[in-house]
């Protein structure tokens, strides 16, 4: 924001968007973005809301600016605004999950490339102690998360003491008080966040560990904590911890993500062009259009925003040719899926071509993926199903005309695929990476659990959010492949972020073969308590060769399913398999060859 150092704007900008002139509301708005995504970000640590509660809170202020006396009181009545907003999101989801009556929806599971802690430290650079501190915030009680956003902006130049406390609507005193209690939580934490780190691991802290399901959260801070200031080891590590206060200041705000609000507001891509005047008068009128036209503004003014952080290329995802192969002659060739595949061709080398302009015909759900494998027009298919994104069973994609907006999602199919190059094409395809596919099948990866386990860590140095390797079946079964190989990585410290799941239905009846997908999810998430991606799922049954329910049976049940999936939060990716249907054959694909779609593909394309 143009005007003082401290980011103060102008009066003069605030008195004339408040006055209808669209420049300075631009102004205003673009200056005003990355300061409330911040505030919004950490109170919320990366939760799948905050950009929903980032459009609210700059509707409201645009809406409210006619109404603002004293511009020169714009930023502390925006950081008011913003908290409001945080603490009204706070009761809602409360509200909302005491009425639900789908106990699965009551259980919400952050995705961990959304958690702020981590985001902070990788787009500021972190090292070390002002590592520690990042990393301590994700074991705050959630009403200190919200002091957190604000303090942290404090310590580092962005507000001042009274604006924090106008927000909190608190005395300076009691504001103080405030502050000096979250701080100490916060020490509490980091010493936690340093003996778990440890390496060696106390002896003692590993068998309080034990249970304890990787989470971050207040009641387990307690525990931790306890054990760290009665252990005489564990407190030799947390000695020379500077105050928090020198390790905040001089940070700068965290960066917008390139691309953060034409990813996330819907509207945003109805308008190329800034609105007309009269911008405020138009919101009093009619609430709905000026909600599109306030994510209008944030678009075209982010521009200049985030243009500056777009910076090196990106990748463009193109489809694989085959199923179960890889792009790579580093990748060996698989075996078809469970004989139901077309059979993959030998050596296939890697062809990048220009990414498609075309978009996705409409909006659909994030979680909302494909399984792509060789197939003419693939790149079209893709972009007429919807899909969010995909993945090929590999690490370089390849084909032609991958829409924009559609996200690749690389694999590491076997043993055999644990590549240095590999592993580098991994690093550069986005945060997310996919492990082994089904290793206790002989026909696929058929991996041994030590065998996975001895070669996790070079997975682990990608430095993706990371899938276990997905299991064809048994997934909450105790004692089966992935409970010894969640149990092998907790032991040895090994980190697994979310869980991959394959489920084929035998029975084509669309309720029973929705509950039975359901009732497996929820085995599987009661067991282990971390995300599930679904990325391999249709209605075949492989009990006696290969029988597929037919296309209208497919149809009805992926309607059916994706309705289930989309209420169950901790399911945060699913892939239906898959893309390419043949001519003349009866399968589980969404397009033929000539690009028409099947009537499961036509459910696809509906599927929100």
């Amino acid at each position: 924001m143009p005007g003082t150092g401290r980011g103060e704007p102008d009066a003069a900008l605030v008195t004339a968007a408040r006055e209808g002139d669209q420049r300075a509301l631009d102004a205003l708005v673009a200056g005003s973005l990355p300061l409330v995504y911040n505030i919004v970000g950490r109170a919320l640590n990366g939760h799948n809301d905050v950009d929903d509660v980032v459009q609210e809170t700059l509707l409201r202020v645009v809406h409210g600016l006619s109404g603002l006396r004293d511009p020169g009181a714009y930023r502390s009545w925006l950081v008011a605004i913003t908290v409001r907003q945080v603490r009204d999101h706070e009761r809602d989801r409360r509200t909302t999950q005491h009425r639900r009556e789908d106990l699965d929806s009551a259980d919400e599971v952050a995705d961990p490339a959304s958690d702020f802690a981590a985001v902070t430290i990788l787009r500021l650079g972190l090292t070390d102690q002002r590592r520690e501190v990042a990393e301590a915030t994700r074991w705050l009680d959630r009403e200190d998360q919200g002091l957190l956003a604000l303090w942290w902006l404090e310590e580092t130049g962005e507000l001042d003491r009274a604006d924090l406390a106008k927000a909190l609507g608190l005395s300076h005193r009691h504001t103080a008080v405030r502050v000096q209690r979250m701080k100490e939580q916060i020490h509490t934490s980091r010493t936690v966040v340093r003996a778990l780190q440890a390496d060696p691991r106390c002896p003692d802290l590993r068998t309080l560990a034990w249970s304890w399901d990787g989470v971050p959260s207040p009641l387990w801070r307690k525990r931790f904590a306890r054990h760290v200031r009665d252990c005489a080891v564990c407190g030799r590590r947390t000695a020379g911890m500077l105050p928090i206060d020198r390790l905040l200041s001089g940070l700068p705000l965290l960066p917008l993500p390139a691309g953060y609000l034409l990813d996330h507001l819907p509207a945003a891509h109805a308008l190329a062009v800034p609105p007309p005047r009269g911008l405020l008068s138009s919101l009093t009128q009619n609430p709905v259009a000026g909600k599109a036209a306030v994510a209008g503004v944030i678009t075209v003014v982010t521009g200049a925003v985030v243009a500056g952080q777009l910076t090196g290329p990106n990748e463009p995802p193109v489809p694989r040719t085959a199923p179960r192969m890889t792009a790579s002659p580093s990748e060996p060739s698989p075996s078809t899926r469970r004989e139901t595949s077309p059979a993959p061709t030998a050596g296939p080398t890697p062809v990048r071509v220009k990414r498609s302009a075309t978009a996705a015909p409409r909006p659909a759900s994030a979680k909302k993926g494909v399984s792509v494998w060789e197939m003419p027009g693939a790149g079209k298919a893709l972009a007429k199903s919807g899909a969010r994104w995909y993945y090929t069973w590999s690490t370089a994609p390849e084909g032609p005309g991958v829409p924009e907006g559609v996200e690749f999602v690389p694999m590491i199919w076997g043993a055999g695929s644990v590549t240095d190059a590999n592993l580098a094409r991994a690093r550069s395809a986005g945060p997310y990476l996919l492990a082994f596919n089904e290793p206790d099948l002989p026909q696929q990866a058929n991996m041994t659990v030590e065998q996975a386990l001895d070669l996790w860590p070079r997975l682990m140095k990608a430095g993706k959010v990371l899938g276990s390797p997905g299991v064809a079946f048994g997934g909450a079964t105790p004692n089966g492949w992935l409970d010894r190989f969640m149990k092998g990585a907790a032991e040895r410290d090994y980190r697994v972020d979310f869980v991959t799941l394959h489920w084929y239905g035998a029975d084509f009846r669309t309720e029973a073969a929705v509950r039975q997908l359901k009732t497996y999810l929820q085995a599987v998430h009661k067991r282990y308590r971390k995300p599930i991606w679904l990325t391999e799922y249709a209605l075949i049954d492989f009990s006696n060769g290969t029988r597929y329910a037919g296309d209208a049976e497919q149809a009805a049940f992926i309607t059916a399913s994706t309705k289930m999936l989309a209420s169950l939060p901790y399911v945060q990716r699913y892939a239906w398999f898959g893309l390419p249907s043949e001519d003349g054959k009866q399968g589980s694909g969404l397009f033929r060859g000539d690009g028409r779609a099947t009537k499961a593909g036509r459910a696809f394309q509906e599927a929100r």
